[in-house]
């Protein structure tokens, strides 16, 4: 039973890394977005009505992050 409870609180005391996690995913999302805006910019396709949340921004980088954004709200 006292192996029990010790198990329970070195799991509580135990650090998490959903921080960490989540950067890299928001990291590896945005080069692959940024990938695919680059490419059918350079082909001069609109690419901004693909993703959800980056129709209305102005800016490559600006779009490129509501995407991102938005794709990461569908993943918490």
């Amino acid at each position: 039973m006292a192996a029990v409870a010790l198990i329970a609180v070195d799991a509580a005391l135990a650090p998490t890394d959903d921080h960490g996690s989540l950067n890299v995913t928001f990291v590896t999302a945005f080069i692959a977005i940024l990938a695919i805006a680059l490419v059918s910019q350079s082909l001069m396709l609109k690419w901004r009505p693909w993703f959800p949340g980056a129709e209305s921004e102005k800016s490559l980088i600006g779009g490129v992050r509501a995407a991102v954004s938005s794709f990461m709200s569908l993943l918490i």
